[in-house]
């Protein structure tokens, strides 16, 4: 019995998990990451028309996390020194979203550039705990943009 594509796209293993996703920071894969996110929220004002309120986006704003299980320093010592020295050093992050049952083998991959650090955690552990290193980031949304994205 044939089944049409549809039936096919809404299985239970098509859903998506992060298993397999990925990211690189400055072209190095972190091979540690355990959990990311990217999102652009959008700055509004209110406007008035007549007795209602609408909107109106006034700005973009990008931020994300990105939490890593602790291996090695990540660079976080150059990054210190470097907000110690004045300077604010940007990066590249790219995020992959791939999994082996995704519908016709699609992946989403954004890429960010101009990424700054809000905060560098140097040093948290917990007796009996993986030790995981959160960092909160922000960038421009005008240097976002999907890679791969699925159709």
């Amino acid at each position: 019995m044939a089944r049409d594509a549809q039936d096919i796209k809404y299985r239970g293993r098509r859903r998506w998990n992060g298993n397999h996703g990925r990211v690189w920071w400055d072209g190095e894969l972190l091979f540690e990451i355990s959990k990311f996110e990217a999102k652009v929220t959008a700055e509004r004002e209110d406007v008035y028309i007549g007795n209602s309120i609408d909107s109106k986006i006034t700005g973009l704003k990008g931020e994300g996390t990105l939490t890593i299980r602790s291996v090695i320093n990540r660079n976080i010592n150059a990054y210190l020194e470097e907000w110690k020295a004045g300077r604010d050093p940007r990066a590249t992050l790219v995020g992959l979203l791939a999994d082996p049952d995704a519908v016709g083998g699609q992946n989403e991959r954004i890429s960010l550039d101009n990424v700054w650090f809000n905060e560098l955690l140097l040093l948290a552990f917990e007796k009996g705990k993986v030790v995981e290193k959160e960092f909160s980031f922000g960038f421009t949304p005008e240097d976002a943009q999907f890679i791969e994205f699925v159709e």
